[in-house]
């Protein structure tokens, strides 16, 4: 990995074959774990609890104001319902309406709200009268002349239709309305009256619709959809790419060099090659392809070990909202789209369930904390599209973009987090994220309640408590970052064996029983992989789970001429004045001081300079 530091994240650099799971594989699956949905998760979180209500009360009413007053969004779908007028904005702006849909329809899952619902049926209702009487949907073709459509396979349309399938299955899980899924279903069907095997070739520009068909067989249990996927992963890599595009089409930008199976390094686009992992290990887990889990072995390593930010953040260049070259990771000029960072969640929790490996979560939480978390204002109503590791003073989270994608993954992504906590398997309850909860766990005929407490991540502290016996062993993680743990039960100090960085506690668990994990969270100076030319002779400031950065509004004086050493010692304070409350960091060298904040919530305050990495002596 690099920009991370090599001892605490060795277990990062592990290589294990991604089919080989702790219990073995589970009879006709590769995938051994099943995520805890978060609609069994109910977060009560010091840490996470006001941004979700942040969410409610400012992420989704500004994405609503500007989806229907400030852009065309919304109008879009009007127009195209009646057949006449204009088509404003970008043509795959369609999907910022699914997407902010579907971060509606899962706060109203363990929020319910009728105001916000009826909201939701509205804009449905436009969906549906804008859909083609054959099925096809898409305003962009519909207001631009339907005989181009499927002219341009970078043109998003099934990129569209992807986020409208994301959505018409997470509104559906919500409320049992059915009337945006049944238009999913009309697309679909229609999509494959023209592309398949002995049909059309088609290569997606803009990959999505492949983990979305999997979502959409996973309730309707309609086996096509699998199959539509799994040709649409295969058509990749056999130059069908070059046939259906108005310019240029480059086939290591759209990830169409070679086929998917064959893939061995990053290229081109982060965000797709993100939905394209994420579709792959779909598809693998349903078909038991262990060609495509070898190739997301392959790429893993080559992400997360030659093109990762210490942030979690991935895709350096502006210039491909991409990859370069191995080890290239300039830091002002990062580009780290918030998109992407959330594809890192998404695709480390699909690795994650093939293994039962720790190192797929400590990634996964890395991204959540620093490259995902920090696309948001701690007020919830201005975004970051591009999250560089360091700043003069100019680059500021806006209210919305003319490309919206990054707003409207956050409201989508925010309310679905209790997803990423637990899991189950065959013979074990795993609990990967330290966060506040109560959560009912299905486990065969029983249903296991457990409350988990916990301040992380401002201490290492974690208490667990079961409401209900249970035979399963509980896995706790172990993130790479500590060192120094300890595990009690029922106020005992137990030990515990580990394997792939969990702790793996047997017993016969009554109610009442009580896993207490104290993990040491001290403050650590990270050195970056030698081979990143633009770190070298500089160190970034880590604590637990959260990378910290220096700003010029804690630091005002000789900003630029700040340093830490082996001499610097740090002392850590919780101020709860201090961006909603924060532990701050102190890098102290003798009488200086130099003040750190987690760098999520940089640009919460006046303008000023801002940097992760910071000058070293030796």
């Amino acid at each position: 990995m690099k920009q991370i530091l090599k001892i605490s994240l060795s277990v990062l650099c592990l290589t294990v074959s991604a089919f080989q799971g702790v219990e073995g594989q589970k009879s006709g699956s590769l995938r051994m774990i099943e995520q805890v949905d978060f609609s069994h998760v109910k977060i009560q979180d010091a840490f996470w609890s006001p941004r979700l209500e942040k969410h409610i009360t400012a992420t989704l009413p500004v994405c609503i104001d500007q989806i229907e007053n400030k852009t065309g969004r919304i109008k879009n779908f009007e127009n195209a319902a009646k057949g006449e007028g204009k088509h404003s904005g970008i043509f795959f702006d369609d999907s910022d309406v699914y997407k902010a849909l579907e971060g509606i329809s899962y706060s109203l899952i363990n929020h319910p709200d009728a105001r916000l619902e009826a909201k939701a049926d509205e804009w449905i209702d436009k969906f549906a009268s804008a859909q083609r009487p054959d099925g096809y949907i898409n305003t962009y073709y519909t207001l631009t002349g339907l005989d181009k459509r499927w002219t341009n396979m970078d043109k998003h349309e099934m990129y569209c239709a992807g986020h409208m399938m994301e959505a018409g299955v997470a509104y559906y899980k919500a409320t049992g309305k059915r009337k945006l899924l049944d238009v999913c279903i009309r697309m679909a069907d229609y999509m494959m009256t023209v592309f398949g095997p002995g049909k059309r070739n088609w290569v997606p520009g803009h990959e999505e619709i492949e983990l979305a068909l999997v979502k959409l067989y996973g309730v309707t249990q309609q086996e096509k959809y699998l199959n539509f996927a799994n040709w649409l992963l295969e058509e990749r890599g056999h130059g069908y790419g070059s046939m259906g595009t108005e310019g240029k089409w480059n086939p290591a930008y759209y990830q169409d060099e070679v086929p998917v199976r064959r893939l061995s390094s990053i290229s081109g686009h982060a965000v797709r090659a993100m939905y394209l992992f994420c579709g792959m290990s779909d598809v693998a887990a349903l078909k038991n392809d262990t060609g495509y889990i070898g190739a997301l072995n392959r790429l893993w390593d080559d992400v997360v070990l030659r093109n990762m930010y210490i942030t979690g953040g991935i895709g350096s260049s502006v210039h491909n909202e991409g990859f370069t070259e191995d080890y290239d990771l300039p830091n002002k000029e990062a580009y780290c789209e918030t998109c992407a960072s959330v594809g890192m969640v998404f695709w480390n929790q699909r690795m994650h369930e093939f293994t039962g490996d720790s190192k797929y979560v400590d990634v996964l939480e890395r991204s959540m904390y620093n490259g995902a978390l920090a696309g948001i204002s701690l007020s919830g109503d201005r975004f970051f599209y591009v999250n560089p590791l360091e700043s003069d003073g100019d680059h500021h989270r806006q209210a919305w973009y003319g490309c919206a994608c990054c707003p409207s993954q956050i409201s989508r992504f925010l309310p679905s987090i209790g997803s990423y906590i637990y899991g189950t398997s065959e013979k074990a309850l795993w609990v990967n994220l330290y966060i506040g909860n109560t959560t009912e766990i299905p486990m065969g005929t029983r249903t296991v309640k457990i409350e988990q407490e916990t301040e992380y991540p401002w201490n290492g502290r974690v208490k667990l408590t079961l409401s209900s016996p249970m035979t399963k062993e509980i896995r706790m993680r172990i993130p790479g970052w500590c060192k120094t743990y300890t595990l009690l039960v029922n106020g005992k100090r137990m030990k515990a064996a580990t394997e792939k960085g969990y702790a793996v506690l047997q017993r016969s668990w009554k109610a009442g029983d009580v896993v207490t994990l104290n993990m040491e969270m001290p403050v650590e100076m990270v050195s970056a992989d030698p081979r990143v030319k633009q770190d070298v002779g500089k160190r970034a400031v880590q604590r637990g789970p959260l990378v910290y950065c220096m700003e010029e509004a804690d630091n005002k004086v000789d900003f630029d001429k700040l340093m830490v050493s082996k001499k610097t010692t740090f002392k850590t304070i919780f101020d709860a004045s201090l961006l909603n409350g924060v532990e701050k960091v102190q890098a102290v060298n003798g009488n200086e001081t130099i003040n750190f904040i987690p760098y999520y919530a940089w640009d919460n305050r006046e303008a000023g300079k801002m940097k992760v990495w910071v000058d070293y002596v030796p």
